[in-house]
């Protein structure tokens, strides 16, 4: 006699909308927030030239979000995102070009190009470069991080600012798998794998539903895991004059507080995200 699957759970209307949704969509759902990004990209800046930027060139751009958001946020506002991706590039940012005015249209330009083209080097110099979502450790050796860092520096106008992203702590040597919850789906970030003799790391963004199904490696990263002061060694012999590392300011008790602020220090933690901010 065989044995009958057990049945699947019933889905809501918002757990069936989600799985319905494509992968690129989930992911901007579980890890995209342009705003605080564009708040600190404005912070810091201003901080070094007294006035907010107005030319931004997001790298490793996916469907232009950032890049999007930009725009649509104070007139006057220009900004190039750069893929290598094209099908990211060219159509899925057309969920946030849709909503954008004529002229905020006119105001970003999608770059189909590998970000190490010295093509970009010649185009328009930007005020701020934003390197984000980790996508820099694609570079796995110093000989290309130091030829990506050498042309953003080139690239960028007199007092312009690289933006770099970044995670660290005991958790990223570790493989595992978080788990975060969203409106009708499960977010799954995996570190599945870590040399550390190479540095090579590899990780997966997964999606799971409420009926027990997942889709499985629906993004792949391989990566090296850096760590700062070897980043900090590379901006410098890229010719950056200064690297700053901010950390996000805590409430007393111990939560994010959204606000972030330059250190020479800091605690040990098992996980902490970062942003390393390099003057021109």
């Amino acid at each position: 006699m065989s044995k009958r699957k057990p049945s699947r759970p019933a889905l809501t209307p918002r757990q069936r909308a989600a799985k319905r949704l494509p992968s690129d969509v989930l992911y901007e759902i579980s890890v995209q927030e342009p705003e605080p990004e564009l708040d600190f990209l404005q912070q810091v800046y201003r901080e070094r030239n007294g006035r907010l930027p107005q030319l931004i060139r997001e790298d490793f751009s996916g469907s232009a979000f950032n890049s999007a958001t930009w725009v649509a946020r104070r007139a006057g506002n220009t900004a190039i995102a750069v893929d290598l991706d094209k099908r990211a590039l060219l159509t899925h940012s057309k969920r946030h070009t849709a909503s954008l005015t004529p002229e905020q249209r006119t105001n970003l330009r999608l770059v189909h190009a590998n970000v190490l083209d010295e093509s970009l080097v010649k185009a328009a110099k930007s005020q701020v470069i934003l390197a984000l979502n980790f996508s820099y450790w694609i570079f796995r050796t110093r000989v290309q991080l130091l030829d990506y860092c050498r042309k953003a520096r080139a690239a960028l106008q007199p007092g312009g600012v690289l933006i770099m992203d970044f995670f660290g702590g005991s958790d990223a040597l570790v493989e595992l798998e978080e788990r975060k919850r969203r409106p009708g789906f499960t977010y799954v970030w995996e570190q599945q794998r870590y040399n550390p003799i190479t540095g090579d790391y590899r990780c997966a963004i997964h999606f799971d539903f409420a009926d027990g199904t997942r889709r499985r490696n629906c993004f792949v990263y391989p990566w090296r895991l850096w760590t700062i002061p070897e980043l900090r060694d590379v901006l410098a012999d890229a010719g950056f004059a200064r690297t700053d590392v901010y950390l996000e300011k805590e409430d007393r008790k111990g939560n994010g507080t959204g606000k972030w602020a330059r250190t020479l220090s800091a605690p040990a933690d098992r996980c902490f995200l970062a942003y390393l901010v390099s003057n021109g």
